[in-house]
């Protein structure tokens, strides 16, 4: 062993011009003989870029103790069901964050090619169109080198000729997770109980959370933390994004007033769940029919669809109900006068005016591609641990 480590000492250092390409993840192994030895020079992950050697090196050495110390606090998620942030703790929550900016800086920052998803497959459960869904999720999933295989309900048995939970079991046996944007919640339990790979809640009728994750990092990358945020919705309150908003909000120290119609309030179940949050994390909830109550120095301002897909017949009389809550200039000049606007896209001008839309306040583009990074975050750690490089931000 020691004549091996001599020579192991002696070896040179590798770079490009020895033909070892420092633009994919690398690791430098030599075979020495020793039974079924084999011992790993590094295994750091590089960016593309001009890295010298001796920067390669330096980066190696640095990365290998912020990957240590950052370890200790991240949380491990794999073979968990991402149906709610109900089922998540605080610190969960945060991990899943975490891991989305250190993605975001890896791969779009700074060109990293990281594919540690090489021979994962992930089946895309859809029984609802969709565009950012769908592009965040198999862009994402292709990026960390996994294979996305796209299932809407007219190209599979889906309750159709095949039973819920046979088909669950079934497509269990070809896919590592499952992502599935449907109609009801209960075909998510379904496909949870009865397969045997996680599940992700693509969209449901009571919940979307990866929708939550992502406004929440578009509101840290913008204010540079979370918590004490007074958080405005304007709209329908039985919505499954408000839903998780009620469920995400008192998890990251964020107040939440939810202005909605008569008739359009908070499902009374998901309120119980967030009132019992509000205690356990000491924010404040509070609901109106009064959207320009729920604006009054706020910091953001939030929407969404007042027809939700399967809703359509309703169009007219929803309409008329929601008449005097659309988010206008005039209802904003009561937030904040540094308010941001966030909507989860497609957007219709009877919800947000355009003025308010196109506005230097308007974060939805931000917030649309950061469902790339915050999808990635959740299939990645469902499948296996991630260790962020940089630092645990402050929430």
């Amino acid at each position: 062993m020691s004549m091996a480590l001599n020579i192991m000492k002696n070896l040179p250092v590798p770079s490009e011009s020895l033909g070892f390409a420092l633009n994919r993840r690398c690791t430098w192994s030599w075979s020495l003989g020793l039974s079924s030895s084999k011992l790993n020079i590094s295994k750091h992950r590089v960016k593309r870029s001009n890295y010298s050697t001796s920067s390669f090196t330096s980066r190696s050495n640095s990365s290998s103790a912020t990957e240590k110390e950052n370890h200790r606090e991240s949380c491990s998620l794999v073979n968990r069901n991402f149906l709610t942030l109900k089922d998540f703790t605080n610190d969960e929550v945060k991990t899943l964050l975490w891991t989305a900016f250190d993605l975001k800086k890896r791969i779009k920052d700074h060109h990293e090619l990281y594919q540690p998803l090489k021979g994962k497959n992930l089946a895309m459960i859809f029984e609802k169109r969709s565009t950012r869904t769908r592009m965040s999720t198999e862009s994402g999933f292709a990026s960390l080198g996994g294979h996305p295989i796209f299932l809407s309900s007219q190209d599979i048995h889906l309750g159709v000729n095949e039973n819920l939970s046979d088909s669950a079991r079934v497509i269990s046996r070809f896919s590592d997770i499952i992502l599935a944007r449907v109609y009801s919640n209960k075909t998510l339990q379904t496909l949870a109980k009865d397969g045997s790979k996680p599940v992700v809640n693509g969209l449901c009728d009571v919940y979307h959370p990866l929708q939550i994750l992502a406004d929440f990092q578009t509101l840290h990358e913008h204010y540079g933390q979370l918590k004490g945020l007074n958080i405005a919705w304007v709209g329908d309150g039985n919505n499954n994004v408000t839903h998780s908003f009620l469920m995400g909000c008192p998890k990251m120290g964020m107040n939440l007033r939810v202005a909605s119609p008569k008739g359009y309030e908070v499902d009374k179940l998901v309120a119980l769940d967030a009132d019992a949050l509000c205690k356990e994390n000491n924010t404040t909830i509070h609901y109106t029919n009064d959207p320009r109550e729920a604006v009054e120095s706020c910091d953001v301002i939030v929407t969404d669809t007042w027809v939700s897909m399967g809703a359509e017949e309703e169009k007219a009389k929803r309409l008329a109900d929601f008449h005097g809550y659309q988010v206008t200039q005039a209802l904003c000049s009561l937030a904040k006068p540094d308010y941001t606007f966030l909507h989860c896209l497609p957007r219709k001008s009877e919800e947000v005016s355009d003025e308010v839309f196109y506005s230097r306040h308007s974060l939805v583009w931000d917030e649309a591609e950061n469902r790339k990074w915050t999808v990635m975050s959740v299939l990645h750690h469902l499948l296996m641990d991630y260790n962020p490089v940089s630092p645990m931000p402050k929430f």
